[in-house]
């Protein structure tokens, strides 16, 4: 039980009894008055830092990604989008030219071939805008964390 528990208690019985109507207090009790301060325990200071950066380092990629593994996706510019795969690896498409409305809209449109595959050098991102924009190459990422520096 918090330690201030009791007290707050009190103060709600005091609070619901009836009043005096000489004194102004409740019969038979005693008014206190005080300041109840509640401490906050919080946690280790270096463990409310922001985690550390990730820096995503391009590796060769596949020639195609099965589409049923795409689990999101993130637009990082006019000229790339990361897929996510399900267990949580990544997949960077590389554009063959920009695509300026990739993400004006919120998203885009992957239409897949009769194979079930999103490939490099066939298959397009359709903007939500309209615009069409070729897949070049697929980079696969590799997690680098980045060193914190002290505050």
């Amino acid at each position: 039980m918090h330690p201030s528990l009791p007290l707050l208690m009190m103060f709600a019985v005091a609070a619901s009894s009836p009043l005096s109507p000489a004194l102004g207090e409740p019969e038979g009790q005693t008014s206190i008055t005080g300041r109840i301060v509640v401490r906050v325990e919080s946690t280790n200071a270096a463990a409310m830092r922001a985690p550390a950066p990730i820096r995503w380092i391009e590796k060769n990629g596949p020639k195609c990604v099965t589409a049923n593994q795409l689990a999101g996706a993130i637009v990082n510019g006019a000229d790339s989008v990361d897929l996510v795969l399900k267990g949580g690896s990544r997949v960077r498409a590389q554009l063959d030219n920009d695509c300026a409305a990739l993400g004006y809209y919120g998203g885009f449109y992957l239409k897949t071939a009769s194979d079930g595959q999103v490939c490099a050098n066939r298959d397009t991102i359709r903007t939500r805008a309209g615009d069409s924009c070729s897949i070049g190459k697929f980079k696969k990422l590799i997690a680098k964390m980045e060193k914190q520096r002290k505050p």
